[in-house]
């Protein structure tokens, strides 16, 4: 089978378009296929989401590192999501014909290779040692809880050598490994700000609220609206309508209401199934935000291209090539074509 890896970045920046398009193009360029990328600047934030091969996804990775490493400046930077690094987040995804140790393998590649870049990295999720480090523990305090030097309770897993103290503009790096996740935000009206941050710390897995879901309370000054927002590491064990209906009684028991709610990313199947989707009132839910929806397209891509290859591969090589293994490349290449779905362009 052809295997597929995920890689979700988040980067500091989300109010420079020019940056972020070339940021996204950088990426695109590496042989892999951006599924979705998103920009917010009150939380000055953007978030890719692309696919490929693990190498290439991997190379894309660093590419991307290197990207923000040059374009964007910690020390100017700010917004209202917590925030250490210019390539703040990097987790890895499997998705087809891959585990969670393969994940795994693909975090702790890039990470060496990131400190080769100057950057110190930090390891949590599955990648972690022991696994379940929590990116809340990584980034309390942001970058500026670091520049002094590193606490003794928060050491890089990788680091440059000699450098006790995060990139002078790029800061630190967190690599991870993970299952899709629900990345996701509830607007809410009428509530102040400390209300929205008392509803927030209520649905916390850590206050005793939903399993594997974080929570802020925010207040975006340039939208003036009140978020709460949200990433839900287990979609299908914790129902996001249990969690979206908890919001909505908080809120309505304070006076307030709830006015929209936006996934960032791609879209997982648990809100595509049991008409979630109509309940959530998700704006643009096309089947091109549908993680599940997205994956076949690529695989089929990959193996049409590959078959294009071997092809000229096999006409280059003329008579050379012995004739039972022409008659088996041929008939791959058939395949490949036969395989194609109705619905995909030639």
């Amino acid at each position: 089978m052809i295997p597929v890896m995920e890689a979700v970045p988040n980067f500091s920046e989300g109010r420079d378009l020019a940056k972020v398009r070339a940021l996204v193009g950088t990426i695109e360029r590496c042989d892999v296929e951006v599924l979705d990328w998103s920009a917010d600047p009150d939380h000055n934030r953007s978030v890719v989401s692309f696919i490929g091969d693990p190498r290439a996804v991997e190379e894309a990775s660093l590419a991307a590192a290197r990207f923000a490493v040059d374009a964007f400046d910690l020390r100017a930077h700010e917004g209202v999501h917590p925030r250490v690094g210019a390539l703040d987040v990097l987790p890895f995804v499997p998705l087809r014909a891959l585990d969670m140790d393969d994940a795994v393998a693909s975090a702790r590649r890039v990470a060496g290779r990131l400190a080769a870049l100057g950057l110190p990295v930090f390891l949590y999720g599955a990648a972690s040692s022991p696994p379940g480090r929590r990116l809340a523990d990584l980034r309390r305090g942001g970058v500026e809880a670091l520049w002094a030097g590193f606490p003794g309770d928060r050491r890089p897993d990788f680091s440059p050598p000699g450098m006790s103290s995060p990139h002078p503009t790029a800061g630190v790096t967190c690599v991870g490994a993970r299952s899709v996740l629900l990345a996701w935000n509830v607007f809410v009206e009428g509530l102040s700000i400390h209300d929205v941050r008392e509803v927030a710390a209520a649905l916390r897995e850590r206050q005793g609220g939903f399993s594997g879901l974080r929570a802020l309370g925010l207040h975006l000054e340039r939208q003036d609206r009140m978020q709460i927002s949200m990433n839900l590491e287990d979609p299908e064990r914790t129902s996001p309508l249990r969690v979206l209906e908890a919001i909505e009684s908080a809120v309505r028991e304070r006076g307030g209401r709830v006015a929209g709610t936006e996934v960032i990313g791609m879209v997982p199947d648990a809100l595509v199934l049991q008409a979630a989707a109509d309940r959530l009132d998700l704006p643009d839910l096309v089947p091109s935000r549908i993680l599940s929806q997205r994956v076949p397209s690529h695989v089929a891509h990959r193996v049409e291209r590959d078959a294009g290859a071997l092809a000229r591969a096999v006409e280059r090589a003329g008579p050379s090539i012995p004739k039972e293994v022409r008659e088996l490349a041929l008939r791959i290449i058939g395949q490949a074509a036969s395989s194609k779905t109705p619905n995909e362009e030639t």
